[in-house]
């Protein structure tokens, strides 16, 4: 369904640790914006009805049914946008304005 890197699986180990949201799963959402292009979030949270377990690299995801969808097939990193500056990224073949890296 979803994809977490190795580096993206580190921080969410490290970052749930710093919260103290040991036992936690990371929720993650998405909805698609008034043009077409999907908003993400995410978060430590229990689990709810209606929710999808997802265990990727070591982490156990929630995903509500609303982003199911949304979010099959997606990839989530953890990168250096800039030196020094670390983010999580989503890499979803889904959103209208993913552009696929150029070939090798």
């Amino acid at each position: 369904m979803i994809t977490v890197t190795p580096r993206a699986a580190e921080q969410i180990a490290r970052s749930a640790q710093q919260a103290g949201a040991g036992g936690a799963c990371l929720r993650l959402a998405a909805h698609q914006d008034d043009k077409g292009a999907i908003e993400y979030g995410m978060g430590f949270d229990a689990q709810a009805e209606g929710d999808t377990k997802v265990a990727a690299n070591g982490v156990m995801l929630l995903v509500s049914a609303g982003s199911v969808e949304l979010l099959s097939g997606a990839t989530l990193d953890f990168v250096e946008i800039n030196p020094g500056e670390w983010r999580f990224i989503f890499i979803n073949p889904n959103d209208p304005s993913h552009k696929p890296p150029p070939p090798r």
